[in-house]
């Protein structure tokens, strides 16, 4: 089935959430489900810089990276009409979340252990041990868990819907997702084994 974006110049949706709450994962299986393309846009971010968004992180440092991500947010939501995934923190920038007017933005949002579970072996650039919330040290699990409190408020703002990804799996969130955003028929099968 393809659908229809919502107009000529739209994305069927854009998600954000924290990182590990399955934006990747869950935008895929959208994009298959209806049949359109999928951008990440720290991957695009990547691929237009040459180098890997840590590498962007250490060498340029995190403002240089949110002026990029700001552009590159911006680029593909005027051009990409499947479904997108942000970064985590992009919707903290305020060109970010003035760029987002008038699109379908879903929140995946997880719980702190599950999020942490899923990229505690990555090489995250905002995970690496330092201060953090007036400590002069914390572990890249503090640090996950502060900055998930710290933004979580924004993305409650900023989405039209929200939907826990928290032991589901990606294949119902999309299927819900869809059906929420009013891309899928009503009628469309589903899974009921799994909460909802």
């Amino acid at each position: 089935m393809t659908v229809e974006p919502v107009s000529d110049h739209a994305p069927v949706a854009v998600l954000i959430g924290f990182m590990g709450a399955g934006k990747s994962t869950v935008g895929v299986a959208l994009a298959d489900l209806l049949g359109v393309g999928f951008c990440d846009t720290d991957h695009e971010i990547e691929a237009r810089a040459g180098r890997s968004v840590a590498e962007i992180f250490a060498d340029e440092g995190e403002q240089f990276f949110r002026t990029m991500e700001a552009q590159v947010v911006a680029d593909v939501l005027a051009t990409h009409l499947g479904v997108i995934a942000l970064g985590g923190g992009a919707v903290m920038t305020p060109a970010v979340r003035a760029s987002l007017a008038g699109h379908r933005v879903v929140h995946l949002a997880v719980t702190p252990e599950a999020g942490f579970a899923r990229v505690r072996s990555s090489q995250r650039p905002l995970l690496r041990p330092g201060p953090v919330a007036g400590t002069a040290e914390a572990t890249p699990e503090d640090r996950y868990r502060a900055l998930l409190t710290e933004r979580a408020t924004t993305y409650h703002q900023v989405a039209d819907i929200t939907t826990d990804t928290t032991g589901r799996a990606p294949a119902v969130l999309a299927d819900e997702i869809a059906r929420v955003l009013g891309v899928r028929p009503a009628s469309a099968p589903r899974d009921e084994g799994l909460p909802q």
